[in-house]
C-alpha cells in the first residue's frame, strides 16, 4: 500500500456518540489494518478525555492538515477547533452543534485550500443540530451547500451506499414515506442515473457501469395493476436514459433485486426510497458499508451507521464502517496511490 500525498480530513462528528471512539480505536489498529492518514477536526483534550476514559493509549498531536501524515505513525494528528467539546458519552448537548457543523465545514476547506485530500464525516445527531437552528436536512444536503461555497458550482449530492456485495443509490432520503411517490419524476430518474453513471466512471473507474433501476410499487406495479409510476414515469425515464447510451435496466420487482444472483447482473442500484436502498446493503454489510456523496466536486465518505447514543464510552462500537470509509476515501481521491 502506497500512502496518499495529503491526509484525509476526519470530522468530529456528534462527540457524545462513537464517532470518537471508533476513531480513536482505528487509529490504534491503523498498521494491522494499513489505514491510510488522517487528522480529526476535534477538540484535543476531548479526545484525550474519551481515551482515557476507554483505557486507549492513544498519543495526541495538535498538527497543521498538511503536516498530518508526517505524524501519524507516532500520534493521532488533531486539528483543534474554535471551541472546547464539553459533553459525556451518551448525552448530547446542543452547545457543541456549532462545533459539529464547524468541523464538517473546516474539512470541505481544507480540501479545496489544498490541504487535506478528502473528507470522511463521523456520524452526527440530526435532531441535536435541527434543534440547534441547522436547516438542512441532513450531512448531504449541507455538503452541497458547501461545494457552492467554495467551488462556486451547483450541485445536487447523491447519497450512494456501498458494501463489498451491493452499492445502492436511493432517490429520495430523508422524506416521510408518504411523499415519496409525489417526489419521483422522470427527471429526478434521468438526472440522478446520468450523475451516478458519470461518477461510477471517473471515480470507480467501471467502464460501462449497469445501472439496475427499482419499481415503486410492488412486482415494479405488475404492468399497472398495482400502481402506475412504473408505466408512466419510470419506464419512460429508463427509455430516455438508455437512448443516451446509458446502461440502465428496470424497473425491477424490488423484492427480487437483491440476492446473490441478481447482484452479479449490475453494478448499482437505483431505488426510489430510503429504505428500499439501505435495508439490502445494511443487511449484507451493516459493519462494512461506507455512505459516499456523488456529485460534489470533491470526495467524501462517512460510515453508513448513525451515532449509537447506548454504546458510546464503553467500547462496543465497531470501527470497521469508518476504516472501509477511510480505505474508499483515499482510492477515490488518490486512486493511482492506493
Amino acid at each position: 500500500m502506497r500512502r496518499v500525498k495529503l491526509a484525509l480530513a476526519l470530522t468530529m462528528g456528534e462527540p457524545a456518540g462513537i464517532g470518537p471512539d471508533i476513531t480513536l480505536k482505528t487509529w490504534k489498529i491503523r498498521f494491522e489494518q494499513e489505514v491510510q492518514p488522517f487528522y480529526v477536526l476535534c477538540d484535543p483534550e476531548f479526545l484525550k478525555s474519551r481515551a482515557k476514559h476507554l483505557g486507549l493509549k492513544v498519543p495526541i498531536k495538535v498538527v497543521e492538515p498538511e503536516d498530518a501524515r508526517q505524524c501519524f505513525d507516532e500520534a493521532l494528528p488533531v486539528v483543534p477547533l474554535t471551541g472546547p467539546v464539553q459533553v459525556s458519552p451518551g448525552a448530547p448537548s446542543g452547545t457543541n452543534a456549532p462545533l459539529v457543523v464547524e468541523s464538517i465545514e473546516t474539512a470541505v476547506r481544507h480540501v479545496k485550500e489544498g490541504r487535506a485530500s478528502a473528507v470522511v464525516t463521523n456520524p452526527i445527531s440530526k435532531k441535536i443540530l435541527y434543534d440547534s437552528g441547522f436547516h438542512h436536512p441532513g450531512h448531504t444536503e449541507f455538503l452541497g451547500e458547501l461545494a457552492k461555497s467554495y467551488w462556486g458550482v451547483d450541485v445536487d449530492p447523491i447519497m450512494l451506499l456501498a458494501g463489498p456485495e451491493l452499492m445502492a443509490v436511493p432517490l429520495t432520503i430523508h422524506v416521510p414515506y408518504i411523499d415519496v411517490p409525489n417526489l419521483i419524476t422522470k427527471d429526478l430518474i434521468v438526472d440522478r442515473c446520468r450523475a451516478i453513471n458519470k461518477d461510477m466512471i471517473e471515480r470507480f473507474g467501471i467502464a460501462a457501469p449497469r445501472l439496475a433501476i427499482a419499481g415503486l410499487n410492488p412486482h415494479a406495479g405488475e404492468g399497472g395493476s398495482m400502481g402506475m409510476e412504473e408505466v408512466t414515469i419510470i419506464s419512460p425515464a429508463i427509455a430516455q436514459l438508455r437512448s443516451e447510451g446509458i446502461d440502465a435496466r428496470g424497473p425491477l420487482p424490488a423484492d427480487t433485486m437483491f440476492h446473490s444472483q441478481a447482484l452479479d447482473t449490475y453494478d448499482v442500484a437505483v431505488a426510489m426510497y430510503h429504505d428500499q436502498a439501505l435495508i439490502p446493503v445494511k443487511t449484507l454489510a451493516f459493519d462494512e458499508a461506507v455512505n459516499v456523496t456523488l456529485g460534489l466536486p470533491y470526495v467524501r465518505t462517512s460510515p453508513d451507521h448513525g451515532t449509537a447514543f447506548d454504546i458510546a464510552g464503553t467500547d462496543k462500537a465497531s470501527p470497521n464502517s469508518l476504516m472501509a470509509s477511510l480505505r474508499l476515501a483515499a482510492a477515490l481521491a488518490e486512486p493511482e496511490l492506493v
